[in-house]
């Protein structure tokens, strides 16, 4: 299907609605029966029928449709968060005694997932570099699992081979789980290259607006199905009837947000790389990015996220650098209308910067969607004045 279609038309049954061109907020917690037929069926079936908004709702379906049709995939849960989403997906698919292989560096809530609660039902990670195929292999156990990926990942935009990983995974029955929030469904679909469960932060790209936090996870329908029945509903993790009206709202501007942010941040890119006061500008879909070819192989496109290393010495230049832009918002996240920037070094003690440490030069930048002359120029004038 075209993204038009699915995006516009998908699931949009109007007439069961009053014609109304927008679907309803169906802001309710409870559904009725007319017998008990159906509600014993809806007890034994949570999924198949409307019982509580804990689970599904109207609102939320016509949503799931059209996520898991935009990632190629049988079925869909939205979440009340994408740290909600990383959760549901591992802990599914993980039991005491197992072993997980885990990109190093990936997400905070998945590290923290890994290293500070599954521990705890003796459940291990290890942690490897994942833009080489053999480290994955060198760190399979008799007891591995599940494989986590990211990619890109949000810093440093490295990148692993899905379609090595994926062949890897299945012929040693592990399932694979890929965060996919730096490209959003238009940009990459990891299904296509056998990727077992997508999941992505809707609060990001999907919602656009900075006003709703949610989280996407895309797969089979059996995979979707046994993370609904037990994780999923044990967390009642799922997203609120309002927040997936707010998420349907941002999906109709998708393509055009993504392509109007992609085209500014290739320009600022451009710029970037000829600043004297920049060492070096990372972003998936630049020339000289070493996995450029991987890239293009992979995703059709790259927006938003672009990361500086800057050429400074201390910690307050890196601060002064920050206040000084007048248009890029200092916050975490990304894909709202508004630019951000965040500092590596912002989660250290000024003491704790080590100017050997080229992971204390990096910054984050946010390309949003205002004129990208614009945000040059503000980038031109704090740069100069390091």
């Amino acid at each position: 299907m075209h993204y038009s279609h699915i995006i516009n038309e998908l699931a949009e049954d109007r007439e069961h609605y009053f014609n109304a061109v927008s679907p309803p907020i169906v802001q309710t917690s409870n559904f009725v029966f007319n017998d008990f037929a159906s509600l014993r069926a809806a007890f034994e079936d949570e999924m198949s029928a409307y019982l509580y908004s804990r689970g599904v709702n109207p609102t939320v379906d016509i949503l799931r449709q059209k996520l898991a049709a935009l990632d190629e995939a049988e079925d869909c849960l939205v979440l009340n968060s994408g740290a909600s989403a990383i959760f549901c997906a591992v802990m599914s698919n993980v039991q005491a005694g197992d072993h997980i292989v885990s990109v190093h560096k990936p997400y905070t809530w998945a590290w923290k997932l890994f290293d500070n609660i599954l521990p705890r039902y003796n459940v291990s990670t290890t942690y490897v570099d994942g833009t080489l195929i053999e480290n994955f292999e060198a760190a399979l156990q008799p007891n591995t699992k599940v494989i986590y990926l990211e990619s890109p990942n949000t810093l440093t935009f490295d990148l692993q081979d899905l379609a090595a990983v994926a062949q890897l995974a299945k012929s040693r029955g592990i399932v694979t789980i890929i965060d996919n929030s730096y490209c959003s469904p238009l940009f990459q679909k990891p299904h296509r290259f056998g990727i077992d469960l997508s999941l992505q932060s809707a609060t990001k790209y999907i919602g656009g607006h900075s006003d709703t936090v949610a989280g996407v996870l895309t797969g089979s329908k059996a995979m979707i199905k046994q993370i609904f029945d037990r994780e999923a509903l044990n967390t009642g993790a799922f997203i609120s009837p309002f927040n997936g009206w707010l998420l349907l709202r941002g999906l109709r501007t998708l393509p055009i947000r993504l392509k109007h942010i992609s085209e500014s941040t290739h320009k600022v890119v451009a710029f970037l790389k000829n600043h004297p006061a920049v060492e070096r500008v990372y972003f998936p879909l630049d020339p000289d990015f070493p996995q450029y070819e991987l890239a293009k192989k992979q995703m059709t496109g790259a927006c938003g996220l672009v990361t500086i290393a800057l050429k400074v010495e201390r910690y307050d230049q890196i601060e002064k650098f920050a206040k000084t832009l007048k248009h890029f918002l200092l916050a975490v996240s990304w894909g709202g209308h508004e630019s951000l920037i965040m500092p590596k070094c912002a989660g250290l003690h000024p003491q704790e910067f080590d100017a050997q440490n080229p992971e204390h030069h990096l910054v984050r930048l946010y390309i949003g969607l205002e004129e990208v002359d614009y945000l040059i120029e503000d980038l031109k004038q704090a740069l100069n004045s390091l």
